[in-house]
């Protein structure tokens, strides 16, 4: 679906997406439960289908040797990570869109980390970090 659109908490980082898919990814490794405090529901959008402003508040930090993530130097939402490959595309937020409609849920990844206390209702695949990245 195109024309979705998002940003951080204050406003002052939004996002316009030329393409999007209309299904998103949670995982449940260490990093991504740090960084979010949880489960880390996210989507992929190529680099050339997002446009985006406010680029002087964003602060980004490589939390590894293959990618980056970054966030609102305002406020401090959590924006996006991005591997740091050529052409590497963003993995957004689902909690940064506008608009949330429509999206469904396509995958869990890295389920060995996931805490017994809560399970993720759907049928949908759920791999272990091995599987997810073999």
């Amino acid at each position: 679906m195109s024309g979705r659109a998002g940003g951080c908490l204050c406003g002052a980082v939004r996002y316009r997406l030329r393409a999007a898919p209309e299904q998103f990814g949670a995982c449940h490794c260490t990093i991504c439960q740090r960084i979010s405090g949880g489960v880390n529901l996210s989507f992929n959008v190529a680099a050339e289908d997002i446009d985006v402003t406010g680029l002087e508040a964003v602060r980004t930090y490589r939390s590894s040797d293959w990618a980056e993530r970054s966030f609102c130097g305002t406020c401090g939402a959590n924006l996006w990570y991005r591997g740091l490959g050529e052409g590497a595309g963003y993995s957004l937020g689902l909690g940064t869109l506008d608009d949330k409609s429509g999206m469904v849920l396509e995958r869990e990844i890295c389920i060995e980390s996931k805490p017994d206390t809560y399970a993720l209702a759907g049928d949908h695949p759920r791999l272990t970090s091995g599987e997810a990245f073999a």
